[in-house]
């Protein structure tokens, strides 16, 4: 059975100082991909570039910021991103595919299973996908952010055993090298804490919308997977490769022990809150410490409004999220059977569909 393999690429590794899209490093990136299988892996490619293809292509100067115009300058570009593909993965007689998700494709816990299964039916045929976000579709309510998020929920969608996104810098620093030239890489990352996350902060470029903090915070999410993350330069030739043979490379975020499940990771990070719910101490430890389902009698307070089957979030009365999980009743009986016990559940809402609001299966901690 072979591993497998997410590569994400930004705009800016696709694309040169004039914004076109760079042929050259798209052909040596190619390569590397493809030198890739000698070593067992099959890749699927997370790829931005539609709308600095299409930036390009509508002589645009500025990334657009209204909504409409980022839909039509990705449906301007995203032929000619995937038109490059299909020439350049050709000549090693390899196919490529084209899949679109949004946010949405996520956070339904069929479409998700369902994009898996055609990533998976896709990889059997030898074909690389060239995964991106629906730009032309996508709205603020249903965007990733950037596609370093979109890259770790693929990894955890496939149960990848290796996440690596290829940056223009060489790896994660310090502090930033191009203002600081006394910074250091840090060449392994065993845990990722808030500092380091704040270490990382830092705005993207014109063309992209992540920048090292956005890749330390995708790093978080596959890490918890079990996956492995690396970044790497994504304009020296061969890194992919060598990143596989642990040559050195770039920076390594390790895996974290305790790793999320399938079903648990897609509550973690996939499904989107419709709501809050506040937690007494009590509830927080029995949830953290314990491992256990979150009862009524632990509930502070609700937040938003929601139905069941949907996802909240979990907070302390500090505002700290702790986890999310899918509740077992609506945000409206939740409120009238907070703070009691579960034997009381029946007498007040004159039925009872559970003893836990969330149970312990469909909760994920994300403390």
């Amino acid at each position: 059975m072979m591993n497998k393999l997410v590569v994400k690429i930004g705009s800016n590794i696709l694309t040169d100082k004039s914004g076109s899209l760079n042929y050259k490093r798209m052909n040596l990136i190619a390569e590397d991909i493809i030198n890739t299988r000698n070593l067992g892996y099959e890749v699927l490619i997370v790829s931005s570039g539609a709308i600095a293809a299409g930036m390009k292509k509508l002589g645009l100067k500025d990334k657009p910021q209204e909504i409409q115009l980022k839909q039509a300058t990705a449906a301007v570009g995203q032929s000619t991103l995937m038109w490059a593909y299909e020439r350049i993965f050709k000549k090693f007689s390899t196919k490529v595919g084209q899949i679109l998700l949004t946010r949405s494709t996520f956070s339904d816990r069929r479409r998700y299973l369902n994009a898996k299964n055609t990533i998976t039916t896709l990889l059997s045929f030898g074909v690389i996908p060239i995964i991106n976000e629906n730009d032309t579709v996508s709205t603020d309510e249903i965007k990733f952010g950037d596609n370093d998020q979109l890259a770790a929920l693929v990894a955890g969608l496939i149960n990848a055993d290796r996440l690596i996104i290829l940056s223009d810098v060489d790896g994660l620093y310090s502090s930033d090298p191009k203002r600081n030239p006394d910074a250091k890489m840090l060449k392994v990352v065993e845990v990722i804490t808030p500092e380091l996350e704040a270490m990382a902060g830092g705005a993207g470029s014109i063309v992209g919308t992540g920048g090292m903090y956005s890749k330390v915070l995708a790093a978080k999410k596959a890490t918890s997977y079990g996956i492995t993350v690396n970044i790497v330069s994504g304009r020296k030739k061969g890194l992919i490769t060598a990143t596989l043979e642990n040559k050195g490379y770039g920076t390594e975020f390790k895996p974290q022990n305790n790793k999320l499940s399938s079903r648990k990771g897609w509550i973690a990070y996939a499904i989107k809150p419709t709501g809050s719910l506040i937690l007494d101490e009590g509830a927080i430890n029995a949830i953290l410490k314990s491992g256990k389902s979150l009862l009524p009698s632990g509930i502070l307070k609700v937040e938003g409004y929601f139905d069941i089957g949907d996802g909240v979030s979990c907070v302390d009365t500090s505002g700290n999220r702790v986890a999310k999980g899918i509740v077992n009743y609506s945000s409206f009986e939740i409120n009238m059977i907070k703070g009691r016990k579960t034997s009381e559940i029946e007498s007040i809402l004159g039925y009872k569909y559970s003893d836990e609001v969330i149970h312990r299966d469909n909760l994920a901690i994300i403390s």
